[in-house]
């Protein structure tokens, strides 16, 4: 069981908290999920940046509540404290092992059991964020069911 789970990306300000506010919108579907803190942050983050405003208006057309978001770069206190980390890339995972190294282990691509990543939509068109996002749903779903 797991109690902690981080989230990452680039910048924190799309598609790892879309993942971090879905994962907490279905968490009361899975009876394991209840107690679970699903929380994110960005290697590069720039402190205190919203959330993304595109991706802010299509989660709310999916019924997921975005909350105050406000982007944190990823330290290595929060990989430690997290009991799983899901990156967006599968790249990424050897990024958060090298800002922490005794997170190997605990370090996953969100995209792991499809062998996929999160293509960043970040300032492109709609269509992309769109795409972003039902990959993202599907992979939220498959993990809130492994894990709890």
């Amino acid at each position: 069981m797991f109690n902690d789970v981080l989230i990452v990306c680039h910048a924190n300000v799309c598609r790892s908290p879309a993942a971090q506010q879905m994962f907490r919108a279905w968490q009361g579907e899975v009876p394991g999920a209840r107690g679970v803190v699903f929380h994110s942050a960005g290697l590069r983050a720039r402190e205190g940046a919203d959330m993304d405003p595109v991706m802010q208006r299509l989660l709310a057309e999916r019924g997921v509540e975005v909350g105050p978001h406000r982007a944190r770069r990823l330290t290595g206190s929060l990989v430690r404290a997290a009991d799983l980390v899901l990156v967006t890339e599968r790249r990424q995972v050897a990024a958060v092992e090298r800002l922490e190294p005794t997170a190997r282990g605990k370090v996953y691509a969100l995209g792991n059991w499809e062998n996929s990543d999160v293509t960043d939509p970040h300032g492109l068109h709609e269509a992309a964020y769109r795409e972003s996002l039902a990959l993202i749903e599907r992979l939220v779903k498959g993990w809130l069911n492994r894990i709890c």
